[in-house]
């Protein structure tokens, strides 16, 4: 992929990965933020961050393929009933 990319998403690109995952979570109702999350929410955070060099437009390779490529590598979630255990734990544990 590298020999794709002629500039890559910033810092400001994994900040709002990173809120786009935790508001995605609470939309879920949970308290925290799972990789499908992060998965989810990545092709819309990224796809016009990463600017494609001259190779990539002579293969047309464009910035969601690239994005794609690089989703596959966040590993999925083990347990989704997981997710809702900690979730409703969470919800009906007090606050201290």
């Amino acid at each position: 992929m590298n020999d794709y990319v002629g500039w890559g998403a910033g810092p400001r690109a994994s900040q709002y990965l990173i809120l786009a995952g935790k508001a995605r979570a609470l939309l879920k109702g949970r308290y925290h933020v799972s990789t499908e999350d992060i998965r989810q929410v990545a092709l819309p955070v990224l796809r016009h961050r990463i600017v494609t060099n001259f190779n990539a437009e002579a293969e047309g390779v464009r910035s969601d393929t690239i994005v794609k490529k690089l989703i596959e590598f966040i590993p999925q979630q083990a347990n989704g009933d997981m997710d809702r255990t900690a979730a409703k734990l969470m919800r009906d544990t007090p606050a201290a």
